[in-house]
């Protein structure tokens, strides 16, 4: 949501793609759909990939969503070559659609120590943009944009306030309540309400529980 407002307020148009990929979360979808027609998108694609078929994580298989805090090591949580996968995706609508900017809004610091959110991964997937596609090997260079990658959480809803933006329309949380709320205990909970907390913000987020620290 914020890294779109970001780039609508550098005078881009958004093209914007979602990837139903049989997440345990469908309800990101709908906060997707709702977000891009706020923000004026041109076009918005859902495109649907089974990553179920592969399992590997919580959210993509029968595993459970941690609840005891944010750890030190990468959590079951992470969907394998998730972000490669997904930016593959977009580079292939951008070449397709003459786009030469993708962003993408991954963060590096307040995070859960997924591999894939890293600057290396974003500065190497540019790179591989460029090796991949026949507009990279004309000379036609992509950029890959990440403009929240080294804010903190609170810095981010920083962003979003300051960019106008209604925050309780996006979406965090791993394991949504079966009234569509956020659980209010995953990780992705947890930093959420940290980020409002340290922003000194109101959080409007909808919780079942009301989030404890990290």
């Amino acid at each position: 949501m914020i890294s779109a407002a970001i780039a609508r307020e550098a005078g881009y148009r958004i093209f914007a793609l979602s990837i139903d990929y049989n997440q345990r979360h469908q309800v990101e979808l709908a906060a997707a759909r709702r977000i891009a027609q706020t923000l004026g998108a041109v076009r918005h694609v859902v495109l649907p990939i089974d990553l179920s078929a592969f399992g590997g994580s919580a959210l993509t298989a029968d595993i459970s969503v941690p609840k005891d805090g944010v750890g030190t090591d990468i959590p079951v949580t992470y969907v394998p070559a998730r972000n490669t996968v997904f930016l593959s995706l977009a580079l292939a609508w951008a070449e397709a659609a003459g786009a030469r900017s993708l962003f993408i809004g991954v963060n590096a610091l307040d995070y859960s120590g997924y591999p894939d959110c890293r600057p290396e991964f974003i500065a190497g997937f540019e790179h591989l943009a460029e090796l991949a596609t026949k507009a990279g090997v004309e000379g036609e260079a992509f950029r890959i944009h990440a403009p929240l990658q080294h804010m903190t959480k609170a810095d981010i809803v920083r962003e979003g306030t300051r960019l106008g933006l209604d925050l309780g329309m996006s979406w965090s949380c791993y394991d949504p309540s079966p009234a569509g709320t956020h659980c209010g205990l995953c990780d992705s909970c947890r930093l959420r309400h940290k980020g409002f907390e340290d922003a000194g913000i109101a959080d409007p987020t909808i919780y079942a529980v009301a989030p404890p620290a990290p």
